[in-house]
């Protein structure tokens, strides 16, 4: 049996040791580190960017940043990655990226992180991170290789996801009597009044240019309007009814849209919207903010933001960006402390307030976010529909998408038939996946 004193000392131990577990300094290791991280040019990581002094305040690790133009930052990762030691410690990558990166084994397991007590905060609350933007950005090898299941795991962490949402002009659509669009149906009809009734304004600003753009275009109404790259078997369905209703819709709005569409990226396309040359914009709710700033816009004030509007179906897009750890890079533990900083509910809460894009739930429901940017309550309502399957994200999708993007710009400035481009596409792509192995086990 213990005496009194024998409880009191083991008390005082157990007090000293609680009081040593408080006053301990997870950062202190890894003090006086530089790590070297690869972001994009993006709202997003300028906003993060702001609030990086805070975390080397906190923690004494120092953050320098490369940042690149985010199509050119993949070639450079592309090369850096496969090399034997690496010069990025934490790199951004766009969500297409992802499949190639785990495929070449070229990014970190996040699963040892998370479970090394010295390392992992047990704040980080990461049932508060938005499911769909996990699914999406970090999972690899669960279902279809590319979403969660008993087989997947986390190799990177949601960080300037984005879902699509409807920027319009509610003084415009209250001028001419048009309803807020709810549908497609009211979309489009709006899209091509608008340039009637508004002389030198277009319909809505998308994008459009060659390539990437164009493809991500089409992809963006196509799962909205029930359709998918792939069925179950991964067979081409590109080509099917839905396939050629989201090539017309993408067509219909290049065509009354802004002078200047078909060049436009998404940058040049939210451009025009905040210069007032667009009644409409559908796109990354990362480009919102930005309508709301005197400093960039010309409709602050004058800007609704609705859902992505019903099709078959309510299916807005999710993609982005997430941060992973490079598997050569020099500094991993360190890189994950802040990439855990980053996305834990206080860094994402910070990024937010600067104008990112919250990766968190409850960063959406902060007050002070909701006083500041209004249509963050439309954001997180739009977040219960994000497709996180509204584009394959396999090793050979690249090829793919670039395919599609060329023959949609064919589509959008040439004339050409819309179910012989998407029969094309589809036959190529047919021939892709049986070189890539998809049809093996058939």
């Amino acid at each position: 049996m213990l005496n009194f004193k024998t409880t009191l000392t083991a008390t005082t131990a157990a007090l000293a040791l609680g009081a040593g577990a408080l006053f301990a300094n997870p950062y202190a290791e890894y003090e006086g580190t530089t790590l070297v991280v690869n972001f994009p040019a993006h709202p997003h990581y300028n906003a993060a960017i702001k609030v990086l002094p805070e975390f080397t305040k906190q923690t004494g690790i120092e953050v320098e940043v490369d940042q690149l133009p985010y199509l050119k930052m993949r070639e450079r990762q592309t090369l850096e990655l496969a090399q034997d030691e690496g010069e990025y410690d934490l790199i951004a990558y766009v969500v297409f990226s992802k499949a190639d990166y785990v495929f070449a084994d070229q990014l970190e397991n996040l699963a040892k992180y998370f479970m090394d007590p010295k390392l992992a905060d047990p704040a980080y609350d990461a049932d508060d991170l938005i499911d769909g933007y996990v699914q999406n950005i970090g999972v690899a090898g669960g279902t279809k290789g590319y979403l969660p299941g008993p087989t997947g795991s986390l190799f990177g962490i949601p960080f300037g996801s984005e879902t699509s949402v409807l920027a319009y002009r509610k003084d415009v659509f209250e001028k001419h009597g048009l309803p807020e669009p709810e549908t497609y149906d009211q979309m489009l009809d709006a899209a091509c009044k608008i340039p009637e009734l508004e002389d030198g304004m277009g319909g809505m600003a998308s994008r459009a240019a060659s390539g990437h753009q164009a493809s991500h275009a089409f992809l963006l109404h196509l799962a909205p309007l029930g359709g998918r790259v792939f069925d179950e078997a991964w067979n081409p369905i590109i080509n099917n009814a839905a396939g050629v209703e989201a090539a017309t819709a993408l067509k219909t709005i290049v065509d009354c849209g802004p002078e200047g569409s078909l060049a436009f990226g998404p940058s040049e396309a939210a451009n025009a919207f905040s210069n007032g040359d667009a009644a409409m914009f559908l796109d990354s709710i990362a480009f919102m903010p930005g309508f709301e700033d005197p400093e960039r816009s010309k409709v602050v004030g004058k800007v609704g933001y609705a859902m992505h509007p019903m099709g078959v179906r309510r299916g807005s897009q999710t993609g982005g960006f997430g941060i992973g750890i490079p598997k050569n890079a020099e500094n991993k533990e360190a890189a994950f402390l802040l990439a855990q900083w980053l996305t834990s509910r206080q860094g994402d809460l910070m990024v937010a307030m600067n104008g990112g894009n919250p990766s968190r739930f409850s960063t959406y429901q902060d007050a002070g976010l909701n006083e500041k940017y209004p249509f963050s309550a439309t954001f997180g309502e739009a977040l219960k529909y994000a497709d996180p399957d509204w584009r394959p994200i396999i090793p050979v999708w690249g090829k793919i998408n670039a395919d599609i993007g060329t023959t949609m710009s064919k589509v959008l400035t040439e004339g050409l038939d819309i179910q012989e481009a998407l029969d094309s596409v589809a036959e190529r792509t047919r021939a892709v996946m049986d070189d890539a192995g998809y049809y093996t086990w058939q």
